[in-house]
């Protein structure tokens, strides 16, 4: 019951800063698109606290995360759309429908049928809509960051057999493409040939992505400790000149190279 009622309680709060004439001015000026992105960042807040296992951070982007959710809804409630309620109403609907081996008689017992059940379901469910795309490929949203989407347009392609049968081949695949790359580097001035740059490059982060399938790395995580190692041994720089007396604008680039390698010394405790 306490539940219910703080959820009513933030319900409430969005409400009034979305009321019109005692709400709050920027609320009150935002719409679905303006607030969009802040609601792809809070997802990624959550993963971020997720990552350093901070469990109290975790519980306070959770909340921030949620109230994207009533902002959205409170928005679709004033163009008489659909409300909070209709939300919920919708997702338990789906979670039963899905689980059919737990809320139904369909006993299942390993996840890779319950995975195989929930795309049959999810493709019924497309087909109950009017939507006739039977493709192998079908239902993957556009609304993704599209290394995300990259992986899992090749997962579902990889259903149906169309795949690299290790990541043997995959490597060699990743190396032609960069000579590619090298190729059309070559070949001319960078804006000039900037759409054939732009193509070679997307290649080989769409083979990259499935280079991480095959590894069963997830591409975010991954890039999320790289850019958290980069940031580390880079501020370690700054640090390290400061302690010389200098700083790194005032180095070149090869003392700037020599302070990055000190900084990986430094860490190699932690790091390899």
């Amino acid at each position: 019951m306490q539940e219910r009622e703080d959820i009513q309680s933030l319900l409430r709060i969005m409400a009034r800063l979305r009321d019109r004439d005692s709400g709050c001015p920027w609320d009150l000026a935002q719409d679905f698109a303006s607030i969009a992105p802040y609601t792809i960042e809070e997802a990624y807040e959550v993963a971020d606290a997720i990552d350093r296992n901070d469990l109290a951070g975790l519980k306070d982007e959770l909340g921030d995360l949620l109230l994207q959710v009533v902002f959205h809804a409170q928005m679709a409630s004033e163009q008489g759309a659909f409300d909070f309620a209709q939300v919920v109403a919708a997702i338990s609907s789906k979670l039963l429908r899905r689980h059919p081996h737990v809320f139904a008689n369909a006993r299942l017992d390993d996840a890779a049928a319950v995975g195989a059940r929930w795309e049959a379901i999810k493709q019924r469910e497309r087909e109950a809509t009017g939507n006739d795309d039977t493709s192998a490929l079908a239902g993957i949203s556009r609304g993704l960051p599209e290394w995300q989407r990259a992986q899992k347009l090749q997962a579902r392609a990889a259903r149906v057999g169309f795949d690299w049968p290790s990541p043997a081949p995959v490597l060699a695949k990743l190396h032609e493409e960069i000579n590619e790359l090298q190729a059309e580097f070559t070949a001319g001035d960078v804006d000039a040939n900037h759409a054939r740059l732009q193509d070679e490059l997307g290649d080989v982060l769409f083979v990259c992505a499935n280079l991480a399938r095959h590894a069963k790395v997830d591409v975010g995580a991954a890039l999320r400790q790289a850019n958290q190692k980069f940031e580390r041994r880079f501020r370690a720089m700054e640090q390290q000149a400061a302690a010389d007396g200098t700083s790194l604008p005032a180095l070149s680039l090869a003392e700037q190279e020599a302070q990055w390698q000190r900084a990986k010394r430094a860490e190699r405790g932690q790091d390899r």
